[in-house]
């Protein structure tokens, strides 16, 4: 019974370190997908604009 009172507190913190590594590892990847998501949303939306661009320069007067 001493050898879990003694390695019982090394555990908790052990695990305690693990579930907020784990956490922390989870945000920065659903943050990465996050950016991800919105960076090719934002090309995607440049792209279109320079497609609508080149559509409307021309002039309307010339046939």
């Amino acid at each position: 019974m001493e050898y879990v009172a003694v390695l019982l507190p090394s555990l908790v913190v052990g695990l305690i370190f693990w579930f907020a590594m784990r956490a922390i590892f989870n945000a920065d990847k659903s943050e990465r997908q996050a950016e991800a998501r919105a960076q090719a949303e934002a090309e995607a939306r440049a792209a279109q604009l320079s497609d609508g661009q080149s559509t409307d320069r021309r002039d309307p007067d010339s046939k």
